[in-house]
């Protein structure tokens, strides 16, 4: 069973173009407009591979969204990649250490979302 990429973003566009550039590259997935929703999606299936989580949403942002993850026995060990406008010096840092696997900042380096996909994604 091919599991998916839950993309987790509260801006479209964001999703739109992930979803292109994954889909194109053969990966499944799934979307959330919310960490909430995400959380939901996340916990009621069991085939999410990987979480790719904006960092800065509304309501719940990502830190919070993983803090819940990595407490929850059922999908804490699922893989998580930061992905966030925030690139400042030390932010790499503040998201590695809130408990997600890597990080990548945007605009997306591509190559470097692929090469994360094949390190940490679980199918």
């Amino acid at each position: 069973m091919n599991k998916y990429v839950l993309i987790i973003d509260d801006e479209p566009r964001n999703i739109f173009a992930l979803v292109a550039v994954l889909k194109a590259r053969k990966y499944p997935c799934l979307t959330a407009a919310s960490a909430s929703e995400g959380l939901e999606i996340l916990r009621s299936r069991k085939d999410i591979g990987i979480v790719l989580m904006d960092m800065m949403m509304p309501e719940m942002d990502g830190y919070e969204a993983v803090a819940h993850i990595r407490k929850e026995q059922t999908i804490a060990n699922t893989p998580v990649i930061a992905v966030t406008a925030q690139a400042m010096v030390g932010d790499r840092e503040k998201c590695i250490d809130a408990g997600v696997d890597a990080y990548i900042a945007k605009p997306i380096d591509v190559d470097v979302l692929v090469s994360l996909l094949k390190q940490y994604y679980k199918n």
